[in-house]
């Protein structure tokens, strides 16, 4: 039987960036708020020494095991599930920070485009332009509403960057400059421009210059040392929760983080949670947690997991296209990728961080006319410079695969490469969502959470869209090899970014979504979910700086209801009956 603990205020279940800035607005408006999380604590002490190509981008180090927990996929709802057995394929953070401690620390906003698309598109194209079986939806908020919240995580995570010129007036510029311009950014600029783009840099969470957030919570002037992306900052310089919130949390003296702490179920009663069982994964001695309010603040995987494996909500039917848990599940995968090689130039691409670069965006969102387009939306072009590992170089067709020539010609290229990048979005469909899968199990006796999803026509389209683009700008570069990396014929499985979205939607109708726009469940109004699973769809940037944004606004839905009650989600009901 569960060691029954006395009752909080709040439980949040994963303390990485969504976890940590629920735990830290929360204990700094006087709650007391209990964190939990399966991996163990870190320390930016933890962090040093740690340029190791093989300890973490190879061997995943501080990533979450899979001899334990795992997932499996599938393309189509008629074939059979398989685990995921590679760890160079299953990037899921682990411990305390989760992601936000290796991430590549992009940080773009998502466009007005995406939070109204189903009525933006209908506006513009009229229905019959959305393909049969695609299930995009409006999220139930605008932009004009999320965009303070959008500066408030920017502050808080001394967001390095400058405006993009096709996005609409910001409230406050970005609080550090943006990182310098290397030579390769510098002809990628010039190019764009020519061709009538408008590039810039790209906004980052690797800060510039040493600042103190509003918090009080210093990071410092990055050292361009590109070991960024699936690695940990030594430097203290890439924005991170367990340098930023949880250490604002912990200064208030109302926050109790518990590591080693696994949440196996969501405890509910009478339409509300109750609180939550978790085990400690060093002893295997099981607790019940009592809460107020309880907060789901883990990945993708875990959020739709939790509410299936709890019982709470309708699971979604594919079949039927009834019920909201398990909805809208999108990859950000399929990249597009083109190499261009440059016989006549070298460049320093090892002194980077994992968001350095220039985009252009004309071709983002809603931004270009899709009337004779076979797609909706697009993706945002970079000249990414990510500080390529020491043991691969890209090669021109025909190069040896190994001996004496393969040398040469690989220590050639070697500072002669620079890379077109590209991350598209990725709409829903009917057949694409997450479930319980029904033959694999965790260490525990759970069902694995199972993915049903593959590249769509409309992802295939971005991609040759796209890579034209490419090929266009890289021979304005200059390139005298173009290498355009080919689309995969179908998803296997892999999760290269951790960029995963929906299962949890947001909305405005119960029918069709999980949560409201407070990110507060339909279904039991003191059980908040945050993070990427709000998300109906994926966007072509990485979800962190609007799943933020939409923790923070959750975070005054939270404040209402532990100080009003339910009233919170009694209006949200009754906005729907007035529409």
């Amino acid at each position: 039987m569960a060691n029954k603990l006395p009752k909080v205020d709040v439980v949040t279940i994963g303390v990485g960036w969504m976890g940590g800035i629920v735990a830290s607005e929360l204990t700094k408006a006087g709650f007391n708020v209990v964190g939990l999380d399966k991996g163990k604590e870190k320390n930016i002490k933890d962090y040093q020494l740690t340029h190791d190509q093989i300890r973490y981008p190879n061997r995943g180090e501080g990533l979450e095991k899979l001899t334990s927990e795992s997932y499996t996929y599938r393309n189509t709802l008629n074939q059979e599930a398989r685990p995921i057995r590679d760890k160079t394929r299953a990037v899921i953070g682990e411990g305390i920070g989760g992601g936000g401690s290796h991430w590549g620390a992009q940080t773009h906003r998502y466009y007005p485009y995406d939070f109204e698309i189903r009525t933006k598109t209908i506006e513009r194209y009229g229905e019959e332009k959305i393909p049969e079986n695609m299930t995009i939806q409006d999220w139930g908020i605008v932009y004009d509403e999320l965009e303070p919240y959008f500066d408030k995580f920017e502050k808080m995570a001394g967001i390095s960057g400058e405006p993009d010129p096709n996005y609409p007036d910001r409230s406050n510029p970005y609080p550090n400059p943006p990182l310098k311009k290397n030579e390769g950014l510098r002809i990628f600029e010039a190019a764009t421009k020519k061709l009538g783009y408008k590039p810039f840099m790209i906004p980052t969470g690797t800060v510039s210059q040493t600042y103190t957030n509003p918090d009080g919570e210093q990071l410092n002037a990055c050292q361009y040392c590109a070991f960024c992306g699936s690695n940990y900052c030594e430097y203290g310089a890439k924005a991170d929760p367990v340098l930023t919130v949880i250490p604002t949390a912990q200064k208030t003296g109302k926050f109790d983080l518990r590591t080693h702490a696994k949440v196996t179920r969501i405890l509910h009663s009478d339409g509300k949670a109750t609180g939550v069982i978790y085990v400690d994964t060093r002893t295997g001695e099981e607790f019940e947690q009592p809460a107020d309010l309880v907060v789901l603040s883990s990945y993708v995987f875990n959020n739709t997991r939790l509410l299936l494996l709890s019982g709470i909500g309708e699971p979604y039917n594919p079949v039927t296209g009834t019920g909201v848990i398990g909805k809208n599940f999108t990859d950000h995968h399929g990249i597009t990728i083109s190499y261009g090689l440059f016989d006549e130039m070298k460049f320093n691409n090892y002194a980077a961080t994992g968001a350095y670069g220039m985009a252009v965006t004309e071709f983002t969102g809603d931004l270009f006319d899709h009337t004779n387009l076979n797609f909706l939306h697009g993706g945002q072009i970079e000249q990414r410079v990510v500080g390529p590992n020491p043991m691969g170089t890209i090669t021109p067709p025909g190069t040896p695969g190994w001996g004496k020539e393969y040398k040469k010609i690989s220590l050639f290229y070697t500072y002669r490469g620079l890379m077109l990048f590209s991350q598209k979005a990725t709409l829903p469909y009917k057949d694409y969502y997450l479930d319980l899968d029904p033959t694999y199990k965790d260490e525990s006796g759970d069902p694995l959470i199972r993915m049903t999803w593959d590249y769509s026509d409309n992802d295939r389209e971005i991609h040759k869209f796209i890579q034209e683009k490419h090929v266009e700008i890289l021979k304005e570069m200059g390139a005298t090899h173009i290498l355009p990396f080919p689309m995969a014929e179908h998803f296997t499985g892999g999760l290269s970014f951790q960029h995963n979205a929906g299962g949890v939607i947001m909305g405005s109708d119960p029918n069709t979504s999980a949560v409201n726009k407070y990110l507060q469940l339909w279904d039991m109004d003191n059980l908040f979910v945050c993070g990427a699973s709000a998300f109906p769809h994926f966007s072509c940037t990485n979800p962190t700086t609007t799943a933020a944004a939409l923790t923070y606004h959750a975070v005054e839905g939270m404040i209402k209801y532990l100080k009003e009650g339910g009233g919170l989600l009694v209006q949200a009901k009754k906005d729907k009956t007035l529409a």
